[in-house]
């Protein structure tokens, strides 16, 4: 059991010798000891000479936290080393999934059996769904930084209200919450093509959310192509047909050994098209903050104004509403803007 106290390490040497040594490894880690109190301090036994002890501190990087836990449970590629501004990892034998890997039901298949296991994992922090605070952690950025004009044209003063009602929504009966991947598209699956085994890479968007919204962000990453002459075209024509969501949902609850009734994939399917629609916000949202803090050459607002043209295009059919937004002139008009 961790034990949050330097207490144990009264033998090692003063208290302030300890915490300049332990503050300088932090900081060549990109880390800062500012608490004697975060640190976690576990004797590790079998040593017949010297005490040994694992110490522990929070790190302020996330992705390389997720990162660390995901290599500790064998997933991933292994965690080498760390420095201030990135990492070391294990280099990976394999290549990199293309567009149309999606769509090869053998791939699929080995997809979705790899994302049961992923979902599968137990890793830190709250289980409970976060889709919900980043998107408005997002919607506030955007707001910050986009022009009137852009403001205007996305929407952006109605997606308050359209986030909440769509949470509540989307909330309603039991759903399940697992560490979930949240950007499962071609680029982030490489395939072993001797063993044919797959591995999930890059995390940064990896949390607790909703089994249905990780399905969702996948299937809505079929109707994407990153290495065409016009990566950031959407073809919404690609997206996956009932037959072949069921497939995949179906393989996904069938890779533990057991078999799903047509009654439970159904009704996952359902619900993962409903989370098409929170996924539609967050990477319209990401495509309209990039269009003004990132230089890669990549129409990051026309990606946004794609995925949110989809949000409002399918959402009367998904919620059986005709607008979250108090008039029907408001959704018209913000359609419009995108045409």
């Amino acid at each position: 059991m961790a034990i949050k106290t330097m207490e144990l390490l009264k033998g090692c040497g003063s208290q302030e010798e300890i915490m300049e040594v332990l503050s300088a490894v932090a900081s060549d880690l990109g880390d800062v000891i500012d608490d004697v109190n975060t640190l976690q301090v576990i004797p590790l036994n079998g040593a017949l000479t010297n005490e040994v002890f694992q110490i522990n501190w929070p790190t302020k990087n996330d992705e390389i936290r997720t990162f660390e836990c995901i290599s500790k449970h064998g997933q991933g590629p292994r965690l080498l080393g760390r420095f201030t501004s990135g990492r070391v990892e294990e280099f990976i034998h394999a290549r990199t999934l293309s567009a149309a890997d999606l769509r090869d039901p053998e791939v699929s298949a080995l997809i979705a059996s790899k994302m049961r296991e992923f979902h599968n994992l137990h890793m830190p922090g709250a289980k409970k769904a976060q889709i919900w605070h980043r998107v408005r952690k997002w919607l506030g950025q955007a707001k910050s930084l986009c022009s009137p004009k852009d403001a205007k044209k996305f929407g952006l003063d109605n997606l308050d209200e359209e986030i909440n009602i769509l949470e509540k929504k989307l909330s309603e009966g039991y759903q399940e919450i697992v560490f979930c991947h949240n950007d499962l598209q071609y680029g982030n699956i490489m395939m072993d093509e001797e063993t044919r085994l797959i591995t999930i890479i890059d995390y940064e968007y990896a949390g607790y959310n909703p089994i249905a919204y990780d399905l969702a962000n996948h299937f809505c990453e079929m109707v994407a192509d990153y290495h065409s002459d016009t990566p950031h075209v959407l073809d919404y024509k690609k997206y996956p047909g009932l037959e072949e969501r069921q497939r995949f949902i179906r393989n996904y609850l069938s890779s533990e050994g057991n078999k799903p009734s047509n009654a439970k994939v159904n009704q996952l399917v359902k619900a993962a098209e409903k989370y098409t629609l929170a996924n539609h916000l967050f990477w319209g949202l990401w495509g309209l903050i990039s269009s003004y803090v990132n230089k890669i050459d990549f129409d990051y607002k026309e990606y946004g104004r794609q995925r949110f043209q989809q949000y409002w295009i399918r959402k009367p059919t998904l919620l059986d509403s005709p607008s979250i937004v108090s008039l029907d002139e408001t959704v018209n008009g913000l359609l419009s803007s995108f045409t």
